[in-house]
C-alpha cells in the first residue's frame, strides 16, 4: 500500500520526526517538504505557510502534531483534505499534573510560604476548606477530561462546561450557554481548556472572570487570545480574582515589556503545560493514517465548520 507522506513543521528538528516516520511506515516515502516537492498523498504538519498547501491541493488528510488547530483552520486547505489532530499523545497527563500543580500551589498558600521563606520567617496560615474552593473547567476534550478527573482525585469539587453534555465521574456537568454563568458563579478557579473559535476568542474577560466567586484563580492553558489581558489585570489590583498562572499568551515569546512578567499576582510558564511527545505522536498518526486509507474511520477528526 504505496503512499507519500509530506512532513512540513516549521520550528521543530525535522530528523527525528523524518526518522520515526520512516520507521512506522516502511511501505511509505516520507520526504521534508521543500518548495516545488512532488504531490503528496497526507502531510504532518505544524504551523505551515499558506504556500504549501497551495502547492497540495491533493492532499487526502492533513496530520497536525498538536491538539490545537486554530492557527491551521486560517488558512485556505486543500478541498478534499481531512485534517485530523493528535489526541492526548502523551499530552493529557502532562497537563493534568501542570493544572493539579497550580490549583494546590494555591489552594495551600505554597507561593506565600515560599516568599516567607525566602524572607527568613517562619509562618503559619488558616488551611482553606476544599468545598470552599470548587474548581471550574471550561472545556470537557481529552484533556480537559483527564484534569478534571485529576482534580476530583484530590477532592475539590469539580464543575465542568461543555457546549454539549459530558458525563463525568466526580464532576458536576454544566451544558451550553444557558448554563455558562452558573457554572462561573459556582467557581472559585476557573481552568481554561477550550478550543479557539471565533466563539471563544476574548471569552475570558472582564465580564466572565468577574461572575467568579470572589477571591477567583485564573489559569490559563488553551490559548492566549483566549484571556483580554487588561481585564485580567484590573480585576487582579481590585482584589477580586486573587492570582492567575498562565502558560499561553497572545502574543509568544511573551514581550519583555508585558505586565504579566512582573505583577506579583501572575505565575507564567512559557506555553509549556503539555509538550508533544514525538515517539507517542508518531505512533498515533501512523495508525491513523493506515486506517484512512483503509477507508476506516478514525478518532481526533477535525469539523472544520467549528473549529476542533
Amino acid at each position: 500500500m504505496f503512499m507519500k507522506i509530506t512532513f512540513c513543521c516549521i520550528n521543530t528538528k525535522p530528523e527525528p520526526w523524518l526518522a520515526g516516520l520512516r520507521a512506522a511506515l516502511p511501505q511509505a516515502q516520507v520526504e521534508l517538504w521543500q518548495a516545488g516537492a512532488s504531490p503528496a498523498d497526507y502531510a504532518v504538519v505544524w504551523a505551515p505557510q499558506q504556500q504549501f498547501f497551495d502547492q497540495q491541493p491533493q492532499l487526502k488528510g492533513i496530520f497536525n502534531i498538536g491538539a490545537g488547530v486554530d492557527a491551521l483552520l486560517k488558512l485556505r486547505l486543500p478541498p478534499r483534505a481531512v485534517v485530523v489532530r493528535l489526541e492526548d499523545a502523551g499530552m493529557a497527563v502532562q497537563m493534568a499534573e501542570y493544572v493539579c500543580q497550580a490549583v494546590v500551589r494555591q489552594f495551600r498558600d505554597l507561593e506565600t510560604y515560599a516568599a516567607d521563606v525566602r524572607a527568613g520567617q517562619w509562618t503559619f496560615y488558616p488551611p482553606r476548606q476544599r468545598d470552599d474552593f470548587p474548581v471550574g473547567v471550561m472545556g470537557l476534550g481529552v484533556l480537559g477530561a483527564r484534569v478534571a478527573q485529576a482534580l476530583s482525585a484530590f477532592e475539590f469539587p469539580v464543575n465542568g462546561w461543555s457546549r454539549t453534555a459530558k458525563a463525568l465521574h466526580g464532576v458536576r456537568p454544566f451544558v451550553g450557554t444557558a448554563q455558562f454563568h452558573d457554572f462561573l458563579a459556582s467557581s472559585r478557579v476557573l481552568v481554561n481548556l477550550l478550543p479557539l473559535t471565533p466563539e471563544t476568542s476574548n471569552i475570558l474577560n472582564c465580564d466572565t472572570l468577574g461572575r467568579l466567586l470572589p477571591g477567583g484563580y485564573v489559569i490559563n492553558v488553551a490559548r492566549g487570545a483566549h484571556l483580554v489581558d487588561e481585564d485580567l489585570l484590573a480585576l487582579l489590583d481590585s482584589g477580586h480574582l486573587a492570582g492567575a498562572t498562565l502558560d499561553v499568551f497572545r502574543t509568544e515569546p511573551l514581550p519583555p515589556a508585558h505586565p504579566f512578567w512582573r505583577h506579583p499576582k501572575i505565575t507564567i510558564t512559557p506555553h509549556t503545560s503539555a509538550r508533544t511527545l514525538r515517539e507517542t505522536s508518531i505512533a498515533q498518526i501512523a495508525g491513523k493514517l493506515m486506517a484512512l486509507q483503509r477507508g476506516e474511520s478514525v478518532a481526533g477528526l477535525v469539523d472544520v465548520g467549528r473549529g476542533y
